[in-house]
């Protein structure tokens, strides 16, 4: 898996989304991060098992709107 040093969070570490992006493709909106979990420009997350972070919605912000 990860090969760098100190080495990345895992996907089931609560700060997976810290690890180092290994593909990003930001024309698509989303970039892979070296321990397997794929993250959107809306903040949202699949992580390896398959299991699904809804984005993250600041309800501050859509106030605003």
């Amino acid at each position: 898996m990860c090969t760098h040093q100190p080495p990345c969070p895992t996907a089931d570490s609560t700060d997976h989304h810290c690890a180092v992006i290994v593909s990003a493709h930001p024309e698509q909106g989303w970039s892979l991060l070296c321990n397997g979990t794929i993250v959107f420009d809306d903040t949202g997350e699949l992580l390896p098992d398959g299991r699904v972070v809804g984005p993250s919605r600041d309800r501050r912000l859509l106030a605003a709107a």
